[in-house]
């Protein structure tokens, strides 16, 4: 297992965390023996850094865990989150104190607010009676260690909230499919902040060797989610990738890859880099994301339609876009289905994009009997 820095903490967490978002289940409950020993396997293959959630697995996760770490505590950089980010100081308390219980330690290596956004941070974290305040005299207190927050937002205000100063790391997404927070990472690596990697094959896309995805990878490539993994692993500015790995076979594929000495060379890097940049070129004939059309007065995200559709069409991966676009809830009218042809969006789109048509295609390719309402 390849090691290195977690930023100025001092630590060194192996290159591959694991995620235990994903733990095996049956009649909606962790198999608990399964997922200890896949946790425990990893922690014999190397695998140092392990991340868990309040809310994963139906809140077992956690539990599962901290039976795990037993006999392996000492050895193992313990990180969760906590979801509260927007709450008053002793509402973020119980849940951390809450979350001590489950894993079963007195201490959290690295505690996360859990997928905050600038908006949260500024308006309600920094309030004089709010979680980050609660956060530090929990910290002064010896109930966690380095304080991070995980990240959707948008990638620009990735770099705002580094910039505050307030964390020791972040985790948030990036992959082949993905490089937007590049600029935030390379900034987090300068400001000293540690970096871990979620989502490093795209949510299981990658994992997909769909002949689109494979044309762009080097040749000889046997396996994409290799390739992709070793790809987040080759930016100097990350710490660590974590991945949700679900069975034993997983977890000894992924600790192989992360074993390996030699990372993607930089020509390597840059051919795959320009392959996946001109097929971004293509997806942004159909959409670019602008968001000029939006919103839509019957409640279609346009952009977002066209984003999983172009998943499809451009990455060949049709079961990922199928599976996410039925998903949606279709009380919040997200999906294609719901246009009903007004015609407000097409003046808007400044690359004149014929919507209503492309959104009959997105139904018809990704819909497959998914309910219309409304």
């Amino acid at each position: 297992m390849q090691y290195r820095d977690f930023g100025n903490t001092g630590l060194k967490i192996s290159a591959l965390g694991f995620g235990s978002m994903r733990l095996p289940e049956k009649d909606g409950h962790v198999e608990q023996d399964k997922a200890i020993e896949m946790i425990r396997r990893a922690f014999e293959l190397g695998v140092n850094y392990i991340d868990s959630a309040y809310f994963y697995n139906n809140h077992e996760s956690e539990i599962v865990v901290g039976k795990a770490l037993k006999g392996w505590r000492d050895k193992v950089t313990v990180s969760t989150k906590n979801p509260d980010s927007s709450a008053e100081a002793d509402k973020w308390r119980s849940v951390l104190d809450e979350q001590l219980k489950k894993l079963d330690v007195d201490r959290i290596d690295v505690y996360h607010f859990h997928g905050i956004n600038w908006n949260v941070f500024e308006e309600k974290m920094t309030r004089p009676n709010g979680c980050l305040k609660a956060a530090r005299k929990a910290q002064d207190e010896g109930l966690f260690t380095h304080l991070s927050f995980s990240f959707h937002d948008k990638p620009e205000n990735l770099i705002r909230l580094v910039d505050t100063g307030e964390f020791t790391s972040v985790t948030c997404q990036y992959n082949l499919l993905d490089r937007a927070n590049e600029p935030g990472i390379a900034r987090a690596h300068e400001q000293g902040m540690g970096v871990v990697i979620m989502g490093p094959v795209g949510g299981g896309r990658l994992g997909s060797p769909t002949p689109e995805l494979m044309e762009l990878l080097p040749a000889g490539t046997s396996s994409s989610a290799e390739i992709a993994l070793r790809f987040v692993l080759s930016n100097p500015n990350v710490s660590c990738a974590i991945s949700g790995m679900e069975n034993l076979q997983m977890v000894e594929e992924n600790c192989a890859t992360a074993s390996r000495e030699e990372p993607l060379s930089a020509e390597e890097r840059a051919t795959i880099v320009a392959a996946f940049e001109e097929k971004k070129k293509l997806a942004d004939l159909y959409c670019t994301g602008c968001g000029y059309c939006m919103p839509c007065p019957h409640g279609v995200d346009i952009p977002a339609n066209f984003s999983l559709m172009n998943t499809y069409r451009i990455y060949g991966l049709l079961d990922h876009a199928r599976e996410e676009y039925q998903g949606w809830r279709t009380d919040e009218k997200h999906t294609a289905a719901f246009c009903q042809e007004c015609e407000e969006c097409e003046p808007k789109c400044p690359q004149k994009i014929p919507i209503i048509a492309q959104l009959k295609e997105t139904e018809e390719a990704l819909g497959k009997g998914a309910k219309k309402e409304g």
